[in-house]
């Protein structure tokens, strides 16, 4: 009985014969537990940040205010008074001034909303006249009162505006809360502060110590430098526009003189135009012809102040350039809102003491391209050939003359006779006199 031979190739396999199954790779498993894990700790992260970028922002505030409060409490402290009273005297100062600006400015606004309203009528009766006249109609004014009156946009905007108070009642808490917060942090950064630079410098190298109290130090001197500088100026500006609207006669003269002051310093290109037409609005309502006394001033105030004070004062600090401030306001604007645009500059002032400090500078030819006059012209440069070729001509000429002259005097030299060979005219001195 013979063996049944065995298949000895491929072509030689049975072809229902099974197929061993293909094996999962091991790390397929842990890499895909790993990539989920990752995914969720992302989600989480960002699900945490999205519910405390309020309070991240609070806190980016309370640290520039803490950033620009600094000097002066440091100032207090170094003449023996605690860190922690002499901040509670710098943040009760601001809440002084603050409090009276709003208070100012809010009885300024119930006292001009109370005279419109009180000469609404004859507004209305002006109004009503002149339409008359120029249409040929025949409007009243209680028919116009009572249309208003009973018009439904009137009664949709104050239905809308009763369901609204609750939210705007949440808004306004919302806005304090946010404002203790920020007054907190910084109480806490301002009198904490060698507690909190040690405490961040415990974690680092000696080596980066340095670097970091340094960074603490430029950013303390940039910020607060600035912002004292422009609360000078506006402190200034205020006076100025002060004197003006008193001697006009303009009510509410220390509140709009404030505002001036404020917002045209601390809004850089467009703050004083902005700051000047409330003032204007104002001035216009007593007299037409104030109005225009006014934007004459704040125009020759504002050239004064860009040219005379502002380099000077802040000489000592920083000088940002108009155009760069105006671009840090939009971006800070675009990136954080209102917060964007209230930290922008001071970030700004820091950033660029930053790079003063650390970014190396090199000397600048006097190339005419740098400054900005540009190539000379072909005619040009040929006249100032022509002109040196003269000039060199004119101070060659005496110096020639000047050689030969030197040469005649020379002692022991031989004239020279008519035919061109040496002649026996000139003699040495010890020569003797010639025979006859």
């Amino acid at each position: 009985m013979s063996a049944t031979p065995k298949p000895t190739g491929p072509d030689d396999q049975r072809p229902n014969a099974p197929r061993p199954a293909a094996q999962m790779p091991r790390w397929l498993p842990r890499a895909m537990v790993l990539a989920l894990a990752l995914l969720a700790c992302f989600q989480l992260a960002s699900w945490a940040f999205h519910q405390l970028i309020s309070l991240l922002l609070n806190i980016l505030i309370a640290f520039f205010l803490a950033l620009a409060v600094e000097p002066a409490v440091d100032w207090m402290a170094a003449r023996g008074m605690r860190r922690g009273a002499a901040t509670g005297l710098v943040f009760l100062a601001i809440l002084v001034v603050g409090v009276g600006f709003v208070t100012l400015l809010g009885s300024m606004l119930a006292g001009q909303i109370a005279t419109m309203v009180g000469e609404f009528p004859q507004y209305l009766d002006s109004v009503i006249s002149w339409t008359n006249e120029t249409f040929h109609t025949h409007l009243s004014r209680v028919e116009v009162q009572n249309n208003l009156l009973k018009s439904d946009w009137l009664q949709r905007y104050v239905q809308d505006s009763a369901n609204n108070v609750l939210a705007v009642s949440a808004t306004v808490l919302g806005s304090l809360f946010n404002l203790l917060t920020v007054a907190l942090f910084s109480f806490y950064f301002a009198a904490d502060g060698p507690r909190l630079r040690r405490a961040l410098c415990s974690v680092l190298p000696p080596t980066r110590q340095a670097e970091v109290l340094r960074a603490w130090e430029l950013a303390v001197a940039k910020t607060g430098g600035y912002l004292y500088s422009r609360g000078l100026m506006a402190l200034i500006s205020g006076i100025a526009h002060y004197v003006l609207l008193e001697i006009l006669g303009v009510p509410y003269a220390p509140a709009l003189a404030m505002w001036v002051g404020l917002v045209s310093q601390f809004i850089p290109t467009i703050g004083t135009y902005l700051a000047g037409a409330l003032p204007m609005l104002i001035a216009f309502t007593v007299n037409p012809w104030y109005a225009v006394w006014v934007l004459g001033f704040v125009v020759v105030y504002q050239q004064l102040e860009n040219y005379l004070l502002q380099p000077r004062i802040t000489a000592r600090t920083v000088d940002i350039h108009p155009a760069v401030a105006f671009g840090s306001v939009i971006a800070g604007t675009a990136l954080l809102g209102a917060v964007g645009a209230l930290i922008s500059i001071p970030a700004t002032a820091t950033l660029q003491g930053f790079l003063g400090a650390y970014v190396k500078r090199y000397e600048v030819t006097d190339d005419p391209r740098v400054l900005g006059r540009g190539r000379r012209r072909r005619g040009a440069s040929l006249l100032a050939k022509v002109r040196h070729i003269l000039h060199a001509e004119q101070t060659k000429a005496p110096l020639d003359e000047r050689r030969r002259s030197e040469e005649d005097d020379r002692p022991g030299e031989q004239g020279r006779g008519a035919d061109g060979e040496p002649g026996t005219d000139r003699r040495r001195k010890d020569d003797g006199p010639a025979d006859d």
